[in-house]
């Protein structure tokens, strides 16, 4: 329903149009009126009409200055100029200030709303041009976000050709022409929340971290729901050495004003080709598995996530099972690697816990002996905690030489570790189907309400907008945008066979308020007008 604002000095002929119409059987509601321009300015900024009707002669603030202030400070506002001169430099002027009709008084109620009904006009196909971008512009967000996420496992997983990946990069909106990149894997989580969480804070965060990322120029792509990566790039490396230094320091910047924020970031090895991005991916994965080691927020290099003073005396030292602290081997970061951590960064994690136990108790056999039988007792509860099957879990063969040297210690625990892993990845894929499944039960829900969105559905089966329209791709094989539209034409087409509401009903029924939006979108999507489907 369209508002309509009438300015008039008159009273009588004010009074008159206003009394004459039938407003509502228009399908439109008089918001006010006012008897000059300098009363009416400050209620129309109150009521925001759709459509203003105001005489040019008028005391104080004449038409045309009303008009003036109207364009400039709600150019939405459709403006119909009343006149009782044929004056040819009235209507120029009227015409420069962008006015959309000019009627000569005496106006007819029938002229009047002729007039009006020329302007609601634009207003309905201006509306659809509207929503039609809108829907596109939302649809375009959500498949870069796919193209992009398909480019950085490309770019990670050294499959590619360079010349495919330039390809991708061009699709994905990525900028690949600096002769030298880097990574940086970050990961940032509220304290104050379980993983499955996402914290208002965190988004915050993350929003603040695009915005640097996009000043610097850099590409930013989704890990995980926590997690984000960062392709650095340069024309050379001092300059992309200058750039990682600048990058930190406003990352680290930026979280002192998210104290609840736990955040931890790695970065990789500077390349000078394309080909080489899987040995930098690899690299800062090796600098991030560093998180499990340490409490505090920090962005390390892989050469710095090595320095371990702490143990550096204890390597030189003759073993001595009295001196063994039993606290050596920490379960803690074990449990916080098989609940957060992801598959491919499962040896990274493993070097990591060794390093820190490489001291000179790693020489008895024993001791080699415990580890494995603790890690393997670690992994079991984790699996029984999930409520998942530890059923051919390898056991530690303690017996003879099984463990006769470190690396045999390190491929047992590492290949423990990653079959627990993989079944908690199986386990939250079937996760995600459920989320899925509560996704698609809340649009059917909610599919006549015209503001649900990626983001309304992402707040509720908490996830990330970007994540959610991953998972949601993945599982469905389409864009949520898509499943919408399509969700919502099949209740319209149910209601077009088997009721008898109007087309403008049934559209506000299934989530679109404006009717002529619903026929043109029917009409793309179905081949043909609602009319033409209700009598086929």
């Amino acid at each position: 329903m369209y508002k309509i604002f009438l300015v008039e000095d008159e009273a009588v002929i004010r009074n008159g149009i206003k009394n004459s119409i039938n407003w509502e059987k228009q399908g439109l509601e008089f918001a006010g009126e006012a008897g000059d321009g300098e009363l009416a300015y400050p209620l129309i900024k109150k009521t925001q009409p759709d459509i203003l009707i105001t005489d040019i002669r008028m005391p104080f603030m004449d038409g045309l200055e009303l008009a003036r202030l109207v364009r400039k400070d709600m150019p939405r506002i459709r403006i119909i100029i009343l006149s009782g001169y044929n004056d040819f430099d009235y209507a120029k002027t009227a015409i420069g200030l962008g006015v959309t009709d000019y009627l000569l008084k005496p106006v007819s109620a029938a002229q009047l709303l002729e007039a009006i009904s020329r302007v609601t006009d634009q207003l309905e196909k201006e509306r659809e041009q509207e929503e039609v971008l809108l829907m596109y512009r939302r649809e375009m967000e959500e498949n870069l976000a796919l193209e992009q996420n398909k480019l950085f496992q490309s770019m990670v997983n050294g499959e590619c050709p360079v010349q495919s990946l330039l390809d991708m990069a061009e699709k994905a909106q990525v900028d690949l022409s600096g002769l030298w990149h880097n990574f940086l894997l970050l990961k940032s989580q509220s304290v104050h929340h379980r993983d499955t969480e996402y914290s208002a804070s965190v988004v915050e965060a993350q929003k603040r971290l695009k915005e640097i990322a996009e000043r610097a120029g850099c590409s930013l792509f989704d890990r995980n729901p926590e997690g984000k990566v960062l392709l650095l790039g340069a024309d050379n490396e001092e300059e992309l050495k200058a750039l990682e230094e600048e990058m930190r320091g406003q990352i680290e910047s930026m979280y002192t004003a998210f104290p609840q924020i736990r955040y931890f970031g790695g970065f990789g090895m500077r390349v000078n080709r394309l080909s080489n991005l899987p040995e930098s991916y690899e690299q800062a994965s090796r600098a991030f598995a560093h998180r499990f080691f340490v409490n505090e927020s920090m962005i390390l290099t892989e050469a710095e996530s090595h320095v371990h003073p702490v143990y550096e005396e204890q390597r030189a030292e003759e073993f001595d099972l009295s001196n063994v602290d039993p606290k050596m081997f920490d379960r803690g970061k074990l449990r916080d690697f098989l609940r957060t951590g992801d598959l491919d960064e499962t040896g990274y994690f493993v070097e990591e816990l060794f390093e820190e136990l490489r001291t000179s108790a790693l020489k008895s056999v024993l001791f080699r002996q415990y580890i494995t039988m603790d890690s393997y007792f670690c992994v079991s509860d984790f699996l029984d905690s999930m409520e998942l099957d530890r059923t051919g879990i390898e056991k530690p063969d303690v017996s003879g030489g099984a463990f006769s040297d470190e690396n045999s210690a390190v491929s047992y625990i590492t290949r423990i570790i990653r079959e627990a892993i993989s079944r908690r990845d199986r386990s939250a894929g079937s996760r995600y189907r459920d989320v899925i499944r509560e996704a698609m039960r809340y649009i059917e829900e909610h599919y006549a309400d015209e503001d649900l969105s990626l983001n309304s559905l992402a707040s509720h089966v908490n996830l990330s907008p970007n994540h959610l329209s991953m998972v949601f791709s993945q599982e469905t094989g389409e864009t949520f945008i898509r499943c919408l539209t399509d969700f919502r034409m099949n209740k319209a087409r149910e209601l077009l066979r088997c009721t008898s509401k109007k087309s403008s009903e049934i559209s506000q029924d299934v989530g679109y308020r404006d009717p002529h939006y619903f026929s043109y979108l029917f009409k793309k999507t179905q081949g043909m007008t609602p009319t033409q489907y209700r009598g086929s």
